[in-house]
């Protein structure tokens, strides 16, 4: 499959390269500099180009940018028509601290909104990329640590379900994407947990029901 991963931070670096050992081929773009771009590719054999170019070329996209950077990646990415768009973004501020959408509104919504005509899927948002190496490396397990996805179109969390698999992750379906308005608080309470606390960010979580 053709990745694009939008934004290559720490998020979209640590997925894209990721997917990239499981034999995607990833396209990566929207980084602070050409340079750094570049680097990540050659370092993977895979490619880099700006951001239209990268969504036009992909059949599926991640979206892992800053929410203060949205309106920015959205001027460059066309209509997405037809895409799978897998979404980790968070709307915080800048200082992430505050959820800047939410309780009737959630981030992944509004980009639902601004781009209708792609296949929204939203996932990964709720453990910190620190954590995927170790995912990653102990896929094969059979208790694995879990990922919630949420989507209004079937095919496309087909898609995502098997691409949150291959980094080592049980997807947990949480149904439409509304379910955002819920996930992204969520974010929050594992970002306090992974970064506020003892023990580094290397955190990950599994929901249990307890039967007789």
């Amino acid at each position: 499959m053709k990745i694009a991963i939008v934004g290559s931070g720490r998020m979209g670096t640590a997925l894209g390269t990721i997917w990239a050992k499981c034999g995607h081929d990833i396209i990566f773009s929207y980084a602070r500099s050409d340079k750094r771009l570049a680097a990540l590719a050659a370092r993977l054999d895979a490619r880099w180009a700006d951001v239209a170019s990268a969504v036009e070329q992909a059949d599926a996209i991640l979206l892992a940018v800053h929410w203060s950077r949205i309106e920015d990646v959205l001027s460059q990415t066309g209509a997405m028509t037809g895409k799978i768009v897998l979404n980790c973004c968070v709307p915080l501020d800048p200082s992430d601290s505050r959820l800047v959408l939410g309780t009737d509104r959630s981030g992944a919504e509004y980009l639902a909104e601004h781009r209708p005509e792609a296949a929204w899927v939203g996932c990964f948002n709720t453990a910190p990329s620190e954590s995927f190496d170790a995912v990653f490396a102990r896929r094969d397990r059979q208790q694995r640590p879990q990922s919630l996805c949420y989507g209004d179109h079937p095919e496309a969390k087909r898609q995502a379900k098997k691409l949150i698999e291959q980094v080592g992750f049980d997807p947990v379906d949480l149904g439409d994407l509304a379910n955002a308005r819920f996930v992204e608080p969520f974010a929050m309470v594992t970002a306090v947990l992974a970064y506020e606390q003892t023990g580094g960010p290397n955190l990950t979580y599994r929901f249990e029901k307890l039967r007789d």
